[in-house]
């Protein structure tokens, strides 16, 4: 199984991008799939899940109201659309799943599949 992101940059504060992951060796409907990020000194964090099972989603209070996660199975792809950037959403952000979990949210320390890391670069 392969996950890669894509979709990085460099954006103004008040701006949007649209990280993309594209999932190989398995279907991103079997697995819940979520976003992390890691800020430079800082531990990952979760940001947040889509569901196997239902397509629910959650999101961490840090981005709540600004970012929206969504899946293509068609394309087996899972999206993060990301509005509002403040110069804190700064960090390499990771797709990722557990293949032993059944729902949402994800722990870091369940995560079996990680991909490498796309940077959002925001500037004030």
């Amino acid at each position: 199984a392969q996950l890669v992101e894509s979709g990085g940059g460099l954006v103004q504060a008040g701006g949007s991008l649209r990280l993309s992951c594209v999932a190989s060796g398995f279907t991103v409907e079997k697995y819940p799939i979520g976003w992390f990020r890691q800020a430079p000194g800082k531990e990952r964090e979760g940001l947040s899940c889509i569901s196997s099972f239902d397509g629910s989603t959650n999101y961490a209070d840090s981005v709540k109201g600004r970012f929206t996660i969504s899946r293509d199975n068609a394309k087996n792809m899972v999206y993060l659309q990301m509005n509002s950037l403040k110069p804190e959403d700064t960090a390499v952000y990771y797709c990722a799943t557990d293949t032993e979990a059944t729902a949402c949210p994800l722990y870091y320390y369940g995560v079996d599949y990680w991909g490498k890391g796309t940077l959002v670069t925001v500037s004030s």
